[in-house]
C-alpha cells in the first residue's frame, strides 16, 4: 500500500513536454527524469531552440531569412559573372554620362588601365608558367600565324558587303588586319585558368610583328595596292611602353618581394577582379567618346555593322578552335597542359585590338574616310568580342566547377 501511494505521487519518469512559457518564444522544453536518488527523481531539462530567422509565426521561412538568402545568391552571381557585369556597366555608364569617360580619355586612362593589366600579369606570372609557355610553342607559333597571316584575309570578305556610309565596312576590314588585343585576351586567359604566360608571349610578339604586317595587308586588301604611310616607329614605341615595360616591372616586383608574391598567389581572385575593372575602362571610354557619333548613324545600318562584327568574331573562334584541335591531336602531350595552351591561343588568336586600329586610322589622316565612322563599328566589335569571350569563359568555369563537384561526390 505504501509503495503504491509513492508511485502514484511520482511524475512519469521518462518524458514530459512543457509548452513555452510565453507565446512569442520559439523553444520547446523536453524534461527527462533519470535514475532515482533515494526517494526523489532528479530532472534534467533539454531545451531545443530554433533560430528566430528560420521560423515564422506559422512555421514558414521569415521575410528576413528570404532577404538574406536572396542577397547571398545575388553576391554569388555577381562574383561568378564579375567580368561581363563590369563590361556592361562600363558601356551603360558611357551612354548615361559620357562626360566622365571623355575626361578619363583626356588623361589617358586607357593607357593607364592597359599598363595596370600587364603589371598584374607580371605580378601573377609564375616562373614555372614560363617553362609551360615554352613547352606550348607549337600552339604559340600557330597563334602568331593565325593572327598575322591567316585572319587578315577575312577582310576581303568584309569588303564585299555594301553599307552606307561605306566607312563602317572599311573600318571593320581594317580592324580585321590588326594583331590581337593588348589586354583583353591575357585577362580572359587568366580568368579561364589558361596558360597566361603563353597568352602574354603571343600578345607581345604579335603586336610587335604586327607593326610590319599591318601596312602590307591594309595596302593589299583595302587600299587596292595604293601605297599608304604608317606610323611604324610611333606604334613600336607605344607598344613597348604599354606592354613590355609594365610586364617586366610586375615580374621584377614579384621576384624581389617573396612575401608580396605569396600575397598575390593567395588572392588571385582579387587581382582577377582588378584586372576586370581595368579591362572595363576600355569600353567605357570608347563608348563615351563615340556616343554622339553613334546617335547620328541610322540604327538599321549600325546594327548591320554590329552583326558583321559579331559574325567575324564567331568565324575566327570557329576557325581557330578547329585548327587548334587538329594541332593538339597531332602534337599530343599532357592533357592538362594541352587544354591550358589551347585556351590561351584560342582566346588570344580570335581577338583583334582596338587601340592599335585607332592609332593607325588617326595617323592615316582621313585616307579611307571619316575617322569617327571608321572607328565606330570597331568599338562595337571590340565590345562584342570581349562580351562573347567572357560568357564563354564563364561557361568553362561553371563546367569546371560542376566537374570538380562530381569528382568529390564520387
Amino acid at each position: 500500500m505504501a509503495i503504491a501511494s509513492i508511485l502514484g505521487s511520482i511524475q512519469n519518469p521518462f518524458l514530459c513536454l512543457r509548452e513555452p512559457t510565453s507565446p512569442g518564444s520559439r523553444s520547446v522544453v523536453f524534461r527527462r527524469y533519470l535514475e532515482p536518488c533515494g526517494r526523489r527523481w532528479i530532472p534534467r531539462s533539454i531545451r531545443a531552440c530554433l533560430p528566430s530567422d528560420k521560423l515564422g509565426g506559422d512555421g514558414g521561412t521569415s521575410a528576413s531569412a528570404k532577404r538574406l538568402h536572396f542577397g547571398k545568391q545575388l553576391l554569388s552571381f555577381a562574383s561568378d559573372n564579375f567580368l561581363p557585369l563590369a563590361l556592361v556597366s562600363g558601356v551603360g555608364l558611357g551612354f548615361a554620362n559620357p562626360t566622365l569617360g571623355c575626361l578619363a580619355d583626356k588623361y589617358s586612362f586607357t593607357k593607364i588601365s592597359t599598363c595596370g593589366i600587364f603589371i598584374i600579369s607580371g605580378l601573377t606570372l609564375r616562373t614555372e608558367a614560363i617553362g609551360a609557355a615554352v613547352k606550348g610553342w607549337p600552339l604559340g607559333v600557330f597563334g602568331l600565324i593565325s593572327i598575322l597571316l591567316l585572319t587578315p584575309s577575312f577582310s576581303r570578305l568584309i569588303m564585299l558587303v555594301q553599307l552606307q556610309p561605306p566607312e563602317l565596312v572599311t573600318g571593320l576590314a581594317i580592324f580585321c588586319c590588326m594583331p590581337t588585343t593588348l589586354s583583353s585576351g591575357v585577362a580572359l586567359t587568366h580568368l579561364a585558368g589558361g596558360n597566361a604566360a603563353l597568352a602574354l608571349a603571343v600578345t607581345v610578339a604579335s603586336n610587335l610583328l604586327g607593326i610590319l604586317s599591318i601596312p602590307f595587308w591594309v595596302s593589299r586588301y583595302i587600299a587596292g595596292g595604293v601605297g599608304v604611310t604608317f606610323p611604324t616607329e610611333q606604334l613600336f614605341r607605344s607598344l613597348v611602353v604599354t606592354l613590355l615595360i609594365p610586364l617586366i616591372i610586375g615580374k621584377v616586383i614579384r621576384e624581389s618581394f617573396k612575401g608580396f608574391a605569396n600575397f598575390v598567389d593567395n588572392n588571385r581572385g582579387l587581382f582577377s577582379k582588378i584586372n576586370a575593372i581595368c579591362l572595363s575602362m576600355v569600353p567605357w571610354i570608347q563608348v563615351s567618346r563615340s556616343r554622339s557619333l553613334l546617335l547620328s548613324v541610322e540604327p538599321k545600318v549600325f546594327l548591320a555593322a554590329v552583326g558583321i562584327g559579331i559574325l567575324l568574331h564567331l568565324s575566327l573562334l570557329a576557325f581557330n578552335a578547329v585548327s587548334i584541335r587538329i594541332l593538339s591531336g597531332l602534337s599530343g602531350g599532357s592533357k592538362k597542359n594541352s587544354k591550358e595552351n589551347a585556351t590561351a591561343v584560342l582566346l588570344v588568336a580570335s581577338q583583334k585590338t582596338l587601340p592599335v586600329m585607332v592609332a593607325v586610322v588617326e595617323q592615316l589622316g582621313g585616307v579611307f574616310g571619316e575617322t569617327g565612322l571608321l572607328v565606330l563599328p570597331c568599338v562595337a566589335a571590340h565590345l562584342n568580342q570581349i562580351m562573347i569571350d567572357s560568357i564563354l569563359v564563364n561557361l568553362w568555369l561553371r563546367r569546371g566547377k560542376d566537374t570538380s563537384t562530381d569528382v568529390k561526390t564520387a
